[in-house]
C-alpha cells in the first residue's frame, strides 16, 4: 500500500507507476477542498481517498492500510507527507528541515550554512523594510516573491524601489496558487546567468540524475519572468556536471534523502545557485516521452525505489540518464483573455501532424477561462517536442507560435 498526499499535475503519473509494481493506493488531501488554482486530481486509481483534518486522525486511519511508504504527489502535500511517514516510522526525508524545504527563505539560509553559493536574501511582513534592505544593498534589479508557492507565482523582477514596494503590497495582498495567506515577502538579489533544472530520485540518501533541461523564458515588460521552453542537455553537456554536483550537495544540505527532487539552478559568474528544489516530480514529466529521450522519468524510478529499493539501488544509483534524442517541453504563452467556448479542432490537428511533436495537453476545457499569460498556471499548451536535432524542432516550433492561438475558440468574459 502506498500513500499519495495531494496528487496534483504532474503527481497524476505516479498512481500508474506504483500499481504496475503490485501496489495499491491510499489518496490523502490536505485541505478540506481541493485547490481551485489547479484541476482536480482523478481518484479512480485509489482504493480510498481520505481528507486530512487531523493529524491523529489521518494516522489512525492510515496504519489500517499498513502502508510501505508516504509521499507527496505534489509541492502543497510535502510537509503533511513528511509529517505522516515520519510518524508512521517509514522512508522520509523527516519534519526536522521540513519547512527548508517549502519556505524558500529558509532553503536559501540552509545552503548558505552549508556554505554553498546562493542569493542574499531578506524577508519581511513590512514593505519600507524590503524597500530599506534592496536600497542598502544597492544593486538592482532584486527578485520579490512569495515564501510559500511555485510554478513562478507573484514573482517579479524589480528595478527600483517603487517597483520592490508596490510589488511587496501586491503579494501581500494576494493569496498563493494553494490558497495560503503570504504574511511575510521574500527580496533577493538578482542571480544573473542561464537557468537550469535538474531531476534526481534518491533512496537513503543513494541518486540518479533523471535529466538537467536548460530553460529558455521571456521577461515581460510588468516584471514577470514567464516559461517558454526547455530543452534536454546530455549529462556530459556544457555545465551539467557542475549542476549535478551542486544539486547533490544541494539535496544533503536540506536533509533530502528518499524520493524525487526538481531543481532549479542558475549558473551564475561565480557559480551554480540554487533558486529553489521541490521534493515532488518533475511539471513537464510524461513518462513515456521521458523515457524515449532519457531511457527512463522520475514517475516510474520513483516507483522503483520505494517498492525494491534494492534494485534501484543495484541498477540506478550512482549513475545518471543517457541523451537519447534532442527533447523540448514547450509551454505556450497567449496574451487572450475570454471564456473558452470551444477546442478548434482543425487547430489541433496541425499542431498533432508537426514532424517533431510528440505530445501535447490542453490546459484549458471549454468553459474555462483564458487570461494573458504571467506564470505557469496561465499558459495554454504544454507541447513535448523530440527530434533527430534542434533545428528540426526550432522549426516545429515557429510553427507552434502561428498556431497556438487558434486552438482555443473564445468570447469575452462578461462582467459579473
Amino acid at each position: 500500500m502506498v500513500v499519495l498526499v495531494d496528487s496534483y499535475t504532474s503527481g497524476k503519473y505516479l498512481p500508474p507507476e506504483f500499481s504496475a509494481l503490485g501496489a495499491d493506493l491510499v489518496h490523502v488531501q490536505s485541505t478540506s477542498e481541493f485547490m481551485s488554482s489547479m484541476p482536480t486530481p482523478d481518484l479512480s486509481p485509489y482504493r480510498a481517498a481520505l481528507v486530512h483534518e487531523d493529524i491523529d486522525k489521518t494516522l489512525a486511519q492510515l496504519e489500517e492500510y499498513a502502508p510501505l511508504c508516504v509521499m507527496a504527489g505534489q509541492e502543497p502535500g510535502v510537509l503533511l507527507a513528511d509529517r505522516l511517514a515520519e510518524r508512521l516510522g517509514l522512508p522520509t526525508n523527516g519534519t526536522a528541515q521540513s519547512e527548508a524545504r517549502r519556505d524558500k527563505y529558509r532553503m536559501g539560509e540552509a545552503l548558505r550554512a552549508a556554505g554553498l553559493h546562493c542569493a542574499d536574501q531578506f524577508k519581511s511582513g513590512d514593505p519600507a523594510a524590503l524597500v530599506a534592505w534592496a536600497e542598502h544593498r544597492g544593486e538592482y534589479p532584486v527578485v520579490v516573491k512569495p515564501l510559500n508557492s511555485a510554478a513562478s507565482d507573484g514573482v517579479y523582477v524589480c528595478r527600483d524601489a517603487e517597483e520592490v514596494r508596490a510589488t511587496a503590497l501586491r503579494i501581500r495582498e494576494a493569496r498563493t496558487i494553494y490558497g495560503d495567506t503570504n504574511t511575510e515577502v521574500l527580496v533577493q538579489s538578482y542571480l544573473q546567468g542561464p537557468e537550469y533544472v535538474v531531476d534526481m530520485v534518491s533512496y537513503a540518501g543513494q541518486r540518479y540524475v533523471c535529466g538537467v533541461w536548460e530553460y529558455h523564458k521571456r521577461l515581460l515588460p510588468g516584471g514577470r519572468n514567464i516559461y517558454d521552453r526547455e530543452h534536454l542537455l546530455g549529462a556530459d553537456e556544457g555545465p551539467a556536471p557542475e549542476l549535478i554536483a551542486y544539486v547533490e550537495q544541494a539535496l544533503d544540505a536540506l536533509g533530502v534523502r528518499f524520493g524525487p527532487t526538481h531543481a532549479e539552478v542558475i549558473v551564475t559568474p561565480h557559480g551554480p545557485a540554487l533558486v529553489e528544489v521541490g521534493t515532488r516530480i518533475a511539471g513537464n514529466m510524461h513518462p513515456g516521452f521521458h523515457d524515449r529521450c532519457t531511457g527512463g522519468n522520475q514517475a516510474t524510478l520513483t516507483a522503483l525505489a520505494y517498492l525494491a529499493p534494492g534494485q534501484f539501488i543495484g541498477t540506478y544509483a550512482g549513475r545518471r540518464y543517457a541523451k537519447r534524442r534532442e527533447a523540448v517541453c514547450c509551454t505556450t504563452s497567449t496574451t487572450l483573455s475570454g471564456v473558452v467556448d470551444a477546442i478548434d479542432q482543425n487547430a489541433v490537428d496541425e499542431l498533432a501532424v508537426l514532424p517533431t511533436v510528440d505530445r501535447f495537453d490542453m490546459k484549458i476545457a471549454p468553459g474555462g477561462v483564458i487570461r494573458p499569460t504571467v506564470d505557469l498556471y496561465s499558459s495554454t499548451l504544454r507541447i513535448f517536442m523530440s527530434g533527430a536535432s534542434m533545428a528540426d524542432i526550432d522549426r516545429d516550433h515557429q510553427q507552434i507560435e502561428q498556431i497556438k492561438d487558434r486552438v482555443y475558440l473564445i468570447r469575452e468574459q462578461e462582467d459579473e
